[in-house]
């Protein structure tokens, strides 16, 4: 893949305001721990509707008195409401919106388009962030996100800088001022990125590996972190020779800290950590080093303005990358630190494949084991007491380890690693299973634990913000003192007594700094004082005092009132009796488009390559769908098909197309003007890949799968249907892209069941949906690309040598399963399910509720078997066939759908 060159223009430093620090809670204990260390946000779930399932959450019962200790110390609250809603769940969720307005929440993160859709019909002004769930990659994904009425958009994690410094960047060579107000808006809207935490191999929003391998849905928070597993690697039909690399899929941790100068630059609004399944020692670990650090910028930058770049490389690198941030990162969770996509596409780096469970900090290998002492030339800092574990590289086996309880000849030294000997407690090690060359791995510093849990023990504030005070007066009248908080909060008092000349002791500037910035115990630290008093004037230091307690608690009781957002009486969720766009093609459409009424069932093919396109052209196959991984191959398909039309009137069994391509009678229902072919962009866009998609436009198709927002906009003038991708799980979502964006229909989300689906279909024109009935799952979608990481030393495309274009590769999983691997022409991995799925046996359903188009997906398939399953699939839709029957002959997995849900 090859793309533009971007060069966004950096903001200097000493201008960029610093951006808020968005820390995870999981309980409460983490957001304390996270208002304790410095975060200026929390973002936490309830009990429903967010993509962390397994923390503890809050309950709406929390929520009052979450947002009140929250506002009181200055820190913003926002609710993860980041999975796809089910047509039957809208009423319930927009139960649990109400509540959460009313709570005076600082915002919603969202991934489901019908549910912003939702929170704007109940209120114009309640913030929605859009979540890193709705795969936002480019200037037309942001855009998307605005119209759509979100104020805040969480980038891919997939986002690099330069590309996030293409979408903060306003090009002065706009055609219109249409188009330059827009990209002024899209320049101007606040930007959230993940800068430390776990990474998703997949892109988020698109991973349906949880669903298709154990029926647990990543889009309704139960991820089974599939991505942490081992696997191996079968090219050409023989396993690959990685070592001790099994760790495919899994990515190393992203720590963004060495890049926070470079984001501040760019102008990020919001630095996210990741982590609401992570302990409170970690969340007070990260938020506390992102917060130091963070700080330490700011000062810089104010004590080198003169610099017109702002900070200065010497100084990125020098005090902000502390050796102990590092270690103390490590010890918080580390399957490995590194800087994720930020930096560009490193597949040697991104996933090192050794493990993909938390290590820690490496200390060294061993060297030798004489009877209860272990001899390690030691590479870190240890000390009795501290946890190891010995790592024999089969992390996926129960690993010895235990407590230090002896480090002898322990004087570390960094630069020249000694020899010491490690002793455990007695039974705690069995030293059989320890071999000379294993690495071993510091996995507990309770000392490191003890201070963490210190930093937010207790009821009394230990994290405190600063507060200007102004003070006015002169002899004769009354003090006053102006107290304002960061967030613009205002508080007065007034003395009760009037100020007297002063014979001595008068209140100095220093005076008033040592009595009135006493704040201990308290959300606040004195920041600026502006003595404007006049004259040399005294007051008792117990009204000082008696002030200070006054503006403090005015203070306190202004941050606490909750939010007071519009909320609407109703909302309208229901667009059942809306008239669908899409028309039947058998009626005539003003536009010249195909249209649906109640016509018969339709059975719709995709395609990946050109054997299988043939296979369903001579199967008769009026509606078909390409998906090649080259589409440079699209020209020839829409040939190919084009030539298969021409062929109405001729006589039949006397025309050939390609050697084996022999027409016969039942063929020729393709050979007319109702038949049509559709063909699929790559489903991710990146900035400067427009010539994929100018590609892709070039072969003249009928029309275009659309599977992500700036598909909506480059094929806007052309035929459209929405893919799954687009993550239509409601009516709500649904009316949006038909409505709004004028497709011809869209295709239900892969999390939905049999039941969710008849929800579906009751809540809007079926003929608004098509529904897929067969096809091998598409688990990952991501930016690894695993030909390059595991069959080149190569980077990326520049550098790999393209095995992807040589060698047929499977990942075969712990069960033997041999998962097909692909690529596209942006470099970007799909790894399939090994087995078909159909949901042939609900199909009698969904005719009954109105489902009228059932699409069938080939992967590997040869024409034979295109040929045989089109024709089974035909049959159940005439009638001629049960579910059952067809799922036994193809035998294929027996499921529709994979998300937990009864199926009758």
């Amino acid at each position: 893949m090859m793309t533009e060159e971007l060069r966004p223009e950096p903001t200097p430093l000493a201008a960029a305001p610093l951006p808020e620090l968005l820390a995870p809670a999981g309980d409460w204990d983490c957001a304390k721990a996270a208002v304790e260390n410095g975060a200026d946000a929390i973002y936490f779930g309830l009990e429903r509707f967010n993509a962390r399932m397994r923390a503890h959450n809050f309950t709406e019962a929390d929520l009052p008195r979450l947002m009140e200790f929250l506002h009181r110390r200055g820190v913003c609250g926002y609710v993860t409401f980041n999975t796809l809603v089910f047509a039957n769940e809208l009423a319930e969720a927009e139960q649990s919106l109400r509540a959460i307005i009313a709570a005076g929440v600082d915002a919603a993160i969202v991934q489901d388009v019908g549910v912003c859709r939702l929170i704007r019909q109940l209120s114009p002004d309640f913030p929605i962030h859009a979540s890193t769930q709705l795969t936002i990659t480019s200037a037309a994904g942001v855009d998307f996100a605005r119209e759509l009425g979100c104020n805040l958009v969480v980038l891919a994690g997939e986002s690099l800088l330069k590309e996030i410094g293409k979408l903060q960047e306003v090009r002065g060579s706009a055609v219109s001022s249409e188009i330059a107000n827009r990209k002024s808006q899209i320049a101007n809207f606040p930007l959230e990125v993940f800068v430390h935490g776990a990474l998703c191999v997949a892109y988020s929003g698109q991973c349906l590996t949880s669903e298709a391998l154990g029926g647990r849905s990543a889009n309704r928070g139960e991820c089974a972190q599939a991505c942490r597993m081992p696997y191996e690697l079968i090219s050409d039909g023989k396993l690959g020779p990685l070592g001790d690399r099994k760790y495919l899929l899994s990515p190393q941790d992203l720590a963004g800290l060495e890049l926070l100068p470079e984001l501040l630059r760019l102008g990020v609004a919001s630095l996210k950590i990741e982590g609401r399944l992570k302990s409170p020692k970690y969340v007070a670990n990260i938020t506390r080093i992102y917060r130091q650090t963070l700080d330490r910028l700011a000062h810089a930058a104010l004590i080198t303005e003169h610099d017109a770049a702002g900070l200065s490389p010497t100084l990125a690198r020098g005090p902000f990358a502390a050796p102990q941030d590092w270690y103390d990162m490590q010890m918080a969770f580390s399957r490995g630190l590194y800087t994720g996509w930020f930096r560009g596409t490193n597949n040697q780096e991104l996933v090192h494949a050794r493990f993909g469970k938390k290590r820690g900090v490496f200390l060294g290998e061993v060297a030798r084991v004489q009877g209860d002492n272990v001899f390690v030339r030691l590479q870190g800092p240890l000390k009795p007491g501290d946890g190891v574990v010995f790592d024999a590289g089969h992390p996926e086996e129960q690993e010895e380890g235990g407590r230090i309880y002896e480090v002898q000849n322990s004087k570390f030294k960094a630069q020249t690693p000694r020899e010491v000997a490690l002793r455990f407690g007695r039974g705690d090690i069995d030293f059989r299973r320890v071999h000379v060359g294993d690495k071993v791995w510091k996995t507990s510093d309770p000392e490191l634990d003890r201070q963490l849990r210190q930093s937010f023990a207790g009821e009394q504030p230990r994290f405190q913000r600063p507060i200007a005070l102004e003070v006015h007066g002169q002899a004769g009248r009354l003090l006053t003192v102006i107290a304002r908080d960061e967030l613009g909060h205002v508080a007065q008092a007034a003395s009760a007594m009037p100020l007297e000349e002063a014979q001595q002791q008068p209140l100095t500037t220093e005076r008033l700094r040592e009595q009135l910035g006493r704040l201990g115990g308290t959300p606040f630290k004195l920041g600026e004082l502006k003595n404007l008093l006049e004259g040399e004037v005294i007051l008792p230091l117990s009204e000082l005092n008696r002030l200070r307690r006054q503006f403090v608690s005015e203070l306190e009781a202004l941050r606490a009132l909750p939010k007071r957002w519009t909320l609407s009486p109703s909302a309208a969720t229901d667009v059942s009796e809306r008239p669908p766009r899409s028309r039947d093609r058998n009626d005539a459409a003003e536009d010249g488009r195909p249209a649906v009424t109640g016509a018969a069932a339709e059975l719709v093919v995709l395609v990946r390559n050109l054997a299988q396109l043939d296979a369903a052209l001579q199967s008769g196959v009026q509606t078909l769908y390409c998906e090649f991984e080259d589409p440079k191959k699209y020209r020839e398909a829409v040939a190919r098909f084009r030539e298969w039309q021409s062929l109405a009137g001729h006589a039949p069994g006397s025309r050939k197309l390609g050697p084996e391509a022999v027409i016969a009678d039942s063929q020729l229902q393709i050979a007319n003007q109702k038949s049509e072919i559709f063909v699929a962009p790559p489903r991710i866009f990146k900035p400067g890949e427009e010539w994929i998609l100018k590609q892709v436009r070039a072969c003249d198709a009928d029309g275009y799968l659309v599977r992500n927002y700036d598909h909506l906009s480059f094929f806007a003038d052309c035929r459209r249907i929405g893919d799954f991708s687009l993550n239509v799980a409601n009516a709500l979502a649904a009316d949006y892209f038909i409505n709004r964006y004028g497709l011809e229909r869209v295709t239900a989300s892969y999390d939905l069941n049999n039941a969710q689906l008849e929800a579906l279909l009751a809540s809007a024109p079926p003929a608004w949906f098509e529904i897929t009935i067969h096809q091998h799952m598409p688990m990952f979608h991501m930016d690894h690309c695993v030909f390059c990481a595991f069959l080149s030393s190569g980077t990326d495309y520049t550098n790999c040598g393209r095995p992807c274009d040589r060698h047929e590769v499977k990942l075969r999983d712990r069960v033997g399963a041999e998962h097909p691997l692909k690529a596209d022409l942006g470099c970007r991995n799909t790894v399939f399910n090994a087995l078909a799925q159909t949901g042939a046996e609900h199909v009698a359903r969904l005719l009954a509720l109105g489902a009228r188009r059932f699409r069938v997906e080939f992967l590997n398939e040869p024409p034979e078997q295109v040929a045989q399953t089109i024709t089974k699939y035909r049959q159940l839709l005439r009638g001629q066939s049960t579910g059952t029957q067809l799922w036994r002959e193809l035998k294929l997995m027996n499921q529709l759908g994979v998300t937990r849900g009864p199926r009758g």
